[in-house]
C-alpha cells in the first residue's frame, strides 16, 4: 500500500505490453511518488496487460480514497467504465453475442470496484493519456510493462513491486532514458 492518507488523491499510470499479440505480456503501474509494480505473463495479449495493470493499480491502492488512474488504453478505460457490467448483464456475452474475452480479469475488476464501494470509497477516476507523448508517468509505466514482457519471454510468470521496500522507488521527475 502507498503512504497516501485515505483522504488524499493519488495518481498512478498503467500500461500493458506484448511481444507479439498474443505473446509474452507485461503489465505495470507507476505512482506519482515513484512507487510501482509490474508483472510478466508468459502468454497473453496487449489487452490482458492493460487490464492487469489497471487491476493491480486498484488492488494495490485499496486504501486510497481518491485514486486517479491514467491509462493510454481506451480499451481498459471503456472496459472498466461501461463494458464489464454490460457483459455481465448479458451473461458474459458481447453486444454481438460472442463470448466476452478476458472474463476472468473483468470479474476481478468488478470485485475490486465493488470492494471500494462497500467500504464507502468513491469509484476510481480513469483518465485517458496519449501514450508515448512525453507523459512521464505513462513513459515509466510503459518501461516497466516492456520489461515485464521481456521477462515473460523467458517463460516465467513473475511480479515485482517497490511496495514494502523490495524494489527501489523510481525517480519520476523525468521520463526513463530510452535504452531498449
Amino acid at each position: 500500500m502507498t503512504s497516501a492518507a485515505p483522504s488524499d488523491t493519488y495518481t498512478v499510470a498503467t500500461d500493458g505490453a506484448c511481444k507479439g499479440n498474443p505473446g509474452p505480456t507485461g503489465w505495470a503501474w507507476v505512482g506519482e511518488d515513484g512507487q510501482w509494480a509490474a508483472g510478466a505473463i508468459p502468454v497473453g495479449t496487449n489487452n490482458i496487460g492493460e487490464l492487469m495493470g489497471l487491476l493491480k493499480a486498484i488492488e494495490d491502492h485499496a486504501d486510497v480514497a481518491q485514486l486517479v488512474v491514467q491509462a493510454d488504453s481506451k480499451y481498459a478505460i471503456d472496459t472498466y467504465t461501461s463494458w464489464m457490467d454490460a457483459h455481465r448483464r448479458r451473461g458474459w456475452k458481447t453486444s454481438t453475442g460472442a463470448p466476452t474475452k478476458n472474463r476472468d480479469l473483468l470479474e476481478q475488476l468488478i470485485v475490486a470496484r465493488d470492494a471500494r464501494r462497500e467500504r464507502g470509497l468513491p469509484d476510481v477516476v480513469l483518465q485517458h493519456v496519449r501514450g508515448h507523448r512525453g507523459h512521464v508517468l505513462n513513459e515509466w509505466a510503459d518501461e516497466r510493462a516492456v520489461r515485464g514482457a521481456e521477462h515473460a519471454a523467458k517463460g516465467t510468470a513473475s511480479a515485482w513491486s517497490s511496495l514494502g521496500g523490495l524494489q527501489p522507488v523510481l525517480d519520476v521527475t523525468s521520463a526513463p532514458t530510452k535504452k531498449r
